[in-house]
This record gives structure tokens, C-alpha cells and sequence, in this order.
């Protein structure tokens, strides 16, 4: 398992496109994939209405967890989405 602080960068922050972009991204890898604000807020980053649920805007900071085969390249392509700027 690891687990990395990232800061959204995503302009408009996570409205529903951004989500749904990220859900499919966590989707490709058998890895779990949580994604964790704050030290109680905690939902599946494959699950549409969980990432919905945390409303993240650009600048705040989460914390990416995944537990799996394929944990680094899935934490590394999230790290990757999350980071761009567009």
C-alpha cells in the first residue's frame, strides 16, 4: 500500500467531468484507489457518486491511497491527472 499528498490543480477543481475523467482513470488498474481529504472524508476514486461527494476545488490538497498489483503506475497516472493545470 502507499500513499501520496497531492494538491488538485484541475482548474474548475472536481466538478462532474473532472470526476468522471478520474473515476475512469482509476478504473483501468486493479489496485484499490481511495482518495482521502482531511483526516475523516474518505470515498473510492472508481466510484462516480463517492468523488462527487468530496467537492474538491483547485488548490486543496487530498491524499491518494492505493493498495494492489498495480499501485505506481496508478498512483503515478492519478498524480499525473490530478497535476494538470487545463
Amino acid at each position: 500500500m502507499i500513499s501520496k499528498e497531492m494538491t488538485v490543480k484541475l482548474s474548475g477543481g472536481m466538478e462532474a467531468r473532472p470526476v468522471a475523467m478520474l473515476v475512469q482513470v482509476a478504473s483501468q488498474y486493479d489496485s484499490s484507489i481511495y482518495l482521502q481529504v482531511g483526516e475523516g472524508k474518505k470515498v473510492n476514486a472508481k466510484s462516480i457518486m463517492g468523488m462527487m461527494s468530496l467537492g474538491l476545488n483547485a488548490g486543496e490538497k487530498v491524499t491518494v491511497v492505493a493498495d494492489g498489483s498495480d499501485e505506481v503506475p496508478a498512483m503515478e497516472e492519478i498524480e499525473n491527472y490530478l497535476s494538470t493545470e487545463a
